[in-house]
């Protein structure tokens, strides 16, 4: 499961200047780490925010559930001059911002610029909100700008390092085979698989061929070792792993909904594996296990 997020460190003094731009009306100043409600039009967005496309579907799904139950999570923003900017919580913010509310519930919190960029990656990424790309630009600005090498950039977001050495392969691919990833043509799987292949005309090839037959990630690794000259899997062994990756997903979906998180089921041999149930705070950690009828 995914561990709680720590708290935030020192504050912004020796970054922002304390002057406040010219506004109608000064926010108010709230405790640090308590949930209040703020005046949207106080927030302004975050600068750090790693994620760029948000898809009107979603938010509209999310503004009906707001309207339906208000916003359930706080956002969490840091204050900047006379008012305060966002650090986590983006989406919604937009929704209610599009809904016309006036407030929001809000934690204020002290960060750097540094700890700010780090926890709008790491909430993005937990939620499963940013397409790879993102995740992989997301990784590469904060080790730039931050001088971290990879080691230190994963313990920051807390994965492995294999994990993010992988999501910064990424920017190596071609830039249409990086379109397709940030259109969720492809996965990251399919695109370690295409990184496979040292070409990068043949890389793009590869990259369209699966997006119009709708390869599975081990029918693409499987063309990926074709095309880079250490053959193909039988065509019978594509064919069962593509069922057993549809017969997984669709299992996996059914326990998502179920218990409202994001769920991962990882095959680790013939008849093993594990379950990873994630949860983002310690009310969705009760809640998730009221859903498992599990009592403490």
């Amino acid at each position: 499961m995914a561990a709680p997020k720590r708290g935030l460190g020192k504050g912004l003094s020796a970054l922002i200047p304390a002057k406040a731009p010219a506004a109608p009306a000064a926010a108010a100043v709230h405790p640090e780490g308590v949930e209040r409600h703020l005046r949207v039009a106080d927030i302004r967005p975050n600068k750090f925010q790693p994620r760029h496309a948000f898809r009107d579907e979603a938010l509209a799904e999310l503004m009906q559930s707001i309207r339906e139950k208000g916003v359930i999570e706080p956002v969490i923003v840091r204050r900047v001059g006379g008012g305060y900017e966002l650090i986590a919580g983006e989406r919604r913010l937009r929704a209610v911002q599009r809904l016309g509310l006036p407030q929001i519930p809000a934690i204020v919190r002290q960060a750097t610029d540094q700890e700010a960029l780090e926890l709008a990656l790491i909430e993005n990424i937990q939620r499963e909100n940013l397409n790879p790309m993102e995740e992989a630009r997301g990784y590469e600005r904060l080790q730039k700008e931050f001088l971290l090498t990879q080691d230190g950039l994963a313990r920051k977001v807390g994965k492995e390092r294999s994990t993010v050495a992988n999501s910064l392969r990424l920017l190596m691919l071609p830039v249409p085979v990086q379109k397709l990833l940030e259109d969720d043509k492809l996965t990251a799987g399919h695109a370690r698989a295409i990184l496979m292949i040292t070409d990068p005309a043949r890389q793009i090839s590869a990259a369209r061929e699966i997006v119009a037959k709708g390869y599975s990630v081990r029918e693409a690794e499987a063309l990926a070792r074709g095309e880079s000259g250490r053959g193909s899997a039988p065509r019978s062994s594509a064919k069962k792993a593509r069922n057993l990756d549809q017969y997984l997903s669709t299992i996996q979906g059914e326990l998502q909904r179920a218990l409202g998180t994001r769920v991962r089921l990882i095959v680790q041999g013939k008849e093993k594996g594990k379950i990873e149930i994630e949860y983002y705070s310690n009310h969705d950690f009760e809640r998730i296990l009221k859903k498992l009828d599990i009592k403490l």
